[in-house]
């Protein structure tokens, strides 16, 4: 398995700006549940901090897993 470089990202989250690391995979997924969703890049990254117990960068990697896992994102081959 190939190493994933972590990169650091910001958003404004409640009117102020946080960063995060995260890896190019789990970016993208992000902004395409948020096109999906019709929401902003930030409104989506806020809703999942608002209701996260651990820290934003896990948060954000459990979402998108969970987006995954209730078929709301379809791996690659199958778009």
């Amino acid at each position: 398995m190939a190493a994933h470089s972590l990169r650091k990202r910001s958003v404004t989250v409640a009117g102020h700006a946080t960063s995060f690391s995260l890896e190019e995979e789990f970016w993208q997924e992000l902004h395409r549940i948020a096109r999906q969703r019709n929401l902003s890049l930030n409104a989506l990254v806020s809703s999942i901090d608002a209701s996260r117990a651990g820290n934003l960068s896990s948060a954000l990697r459990v979402f998108v897993l969970e987006c995954y896992r209730s078929g709301e994102l379809l791996p690659v081959e199958h778009r």
